[in-house]
């Protein structure tokens, strides 16, 4: 054992309670959150699903810092196959930071499919992918979801220029 592990299990163990800590507190948080959510008359309401999350997130933030207070850590990672000599391509992140923004943006400009489609692609295309590969395919995704959310579940993500058309309206 190298003289510093002390110090690094020290590390370790404030960084297992700040983690069941925030866990516990987002748990608290929906807990609450859901607390604000109009109630209906069904059996099974809209914060049934929330407050579920929030216990489920609560408990398991108590017992990890329980775990943690009886001594039992995680166990650290070994680095699996990460290149630590390698350096943050950070023009890759701020396209993809771009992305999103432009994202947020469209949304209500052209509608989700056609901004879901920007955003796919273009993450698909920043990250290596070949364009004529990946456009077809992020197409495809934003429609799917898009049909999914509209006609699937009865949800209603913005048509946008797809304003009317059966099954993309919601």
């Amino acid at each position: 054992m190298t003289t510093d592990a002390a110090p690094r299990e020290a590390s370790a163990k404030v960084e297992e309670y700040v983690f069941g800590g925030l866990v516990a507190a987002l748990g608290v948080f929906t807990l609450v959150d859901a607390g604000s959510i109009a109630a209906t008359r069904d059996a099974v309401g809209a914060r049934a699903f929330p407050y579920a999350v929030g216990v489920l997130l609560l408990v398991t933030g108590v017992a990890a810092v329980v775990a943690t207070a009886r001594g039992r850590l995680g166990e650290a990672e070994d680095g699996e196959d990460v290149d630590t000599g390698v350096r943050t391509d950070w023009l890759t992140v701020a396209k993809l930071v771009a992305l999103l923004v432009a994202h947020l943006v469209l949304i209500d400009l052209v509608g989700w499919p056609v901004a879901a489609a920007v955003l796919f692609f273009g993450a698909a295309w920043a990250l290596g992918a070949v364009w004529w590969e990946a456009l077809p395919i992020a197409v495809v995704l934003a429609l799917v979801v898009q049909v999914v959310f509209a006609s699937g579940l009865g949800l209603s993500l913005p048509a946008g220029v797809f304003e009317g058309v059966p099954l993309l309206d919601g």
